[in-house]
């Protein structure tokens, strides 16, 4: 790569930095072309990812912009500055993957729980045959079984109501499941019922 023109091969990392600090936007591309490359060879070499390793450089060099016009030459060199910042941030991201912490990007997407177009279409269709059959049952029975299995009400309660033993409504409900069954018994494989 070249140097900009208005960079000297000699001129130090921490006088181009007190440059940029000043507003000389080519100072900043030239600490970028001198440093980013072996930032970006330590962080490949720590991480393993080259996108990964980009990322890292690119937020050590923001920090280092930020920091600029602060910076005090002499009590450390540019380059080392940022290659510890490097050195830091990959050994933040090596943590985080050792904790299980992931990439947004490798996250799944979510499953939507609602059920898709033909689960719908055949839980309708259950719902229809069970509806029709059910319909169909003698009157006491469609009750009981009613009353049992879709509404809660106990035996007893359901015996005060039809005034009949419980053993009737035991008995109701059990013949209102075989006749439910026999009814339904051709449907199984239409039904998406298996086995």
């Amino acid at each position: 790569m070249t140097m900009p023109l208005d960079v000297r091969p000699e001129e130090d990392d921490a006088a181009l930095l007190a440059r940029y600090a000043r507003g000389d936007a080519g100072a900043a591309r030239a600490l970028t072309v001198r440093l980013a490359p072996r930032a970006h060879a330590q962080a490949f070499r720590m991480l393993g990812d080259r996108s990964e390793a980009e990322d890292v450089v690119q937020d050590a060099m923001l920090r280092l912009w930020r920091i600029a016009p602060e910076w005090r030459t002499g009590e450390a060199q540019v380059s080392t500055w940022l290659y510890r910042v490097v050195s830091n941030l990959c050994t933040d991201r090596l943590r985080k993957r050792r904790r299980g912490g992931v990439a947004l990007d490798d996250v799944a997407e979510p499953e939507d729980p609602a059920p898709g177009v033909e689960a719908t279409l055949q839980d309708n269709a259950r719902h229809t045959a069970l509806r029709v059959a059910i319909a169909d049952l003698p009157e006491r029975q469609r009750l009981a079984l009613t009353l049992r299995h879709f509404e809660g009400v106990s035996n007893p309660e359901i015996a005060e109501q039809l005034g009949v033993s419980v053993e009737a409504v035991e008995s109701l409900t059990a013949r209102a499941k075989r006749a439910l069954a026999t009814a339904l018994k051709g449907r199984v494989a239409a039904l998406g019922y298996e086995g």
